[in-house]
């Protein structure tokens, strides 16, 4: 019997709900934080974007690296310890969520469509439990068996 080799192999989604491909307990930045602690946030834990959230921890935006970059090319000269913006005044302020039953085909066909590199997952109260990344849905794949 002839077996095919591993590289030709489909890949399979081995995770089936969004629960299962998360992070739990994802890092975020508060709605309040500063454009100086925001960036340091972002380079001290070597992360490009993260969540922002309002004082119940429901996110609210999402600040990136780009976004930083972005104010301080408007702002050219101030100081980021003397910029008094707060990480909501910059931050994308869309949100796209699932909950943690969403089937798993479904997280990587929303990110997809959605064209992201990352989806959060809410409570039924909204409250933040968990990132996807790509990194993530990539972790659960593998190779189908024979």
């Amino acid at each position: 019997m002839r077996t095919t080799p591993v590289a030709e192999r489909p890949l399979v989604l081995r995770a089936r709900t969004a629960e299962e491909l998360m992070s739990a307990n994802p890092l975020s930045i508060r709605a309040d934080a500063t454009v100086g602690e925001a960036a340091n946030f972002l380079v001290d834990r070597r992360i490009s974007a993260a969540p922002v959230i309002d004082e119940a921890g429901r996110p609210v935006g999402v600040i990136s690296q780009t976004d930083l970059m972005i104010h301080q090319r408007e702002l050219m000269g101030t100081p980021p310890a003397a910029d008094p913006s707060r990480a909501d005044e910059l931050m994308t302020p869309a949100i796209f969520s699932v909950g943690p039953h969403t089937p798993a085909a479904r997280v990587v066909e929303e990110m997809l469509r959605l064209k992201v590199h990352r989806l959060f997952v809410v409570d039924r109260a909204g409250v933040l439990i968990g990132v996807i990344s790509a990194l993530d849905v990539l972790r659960h794949l593998d190779t189908a068996d024979e």
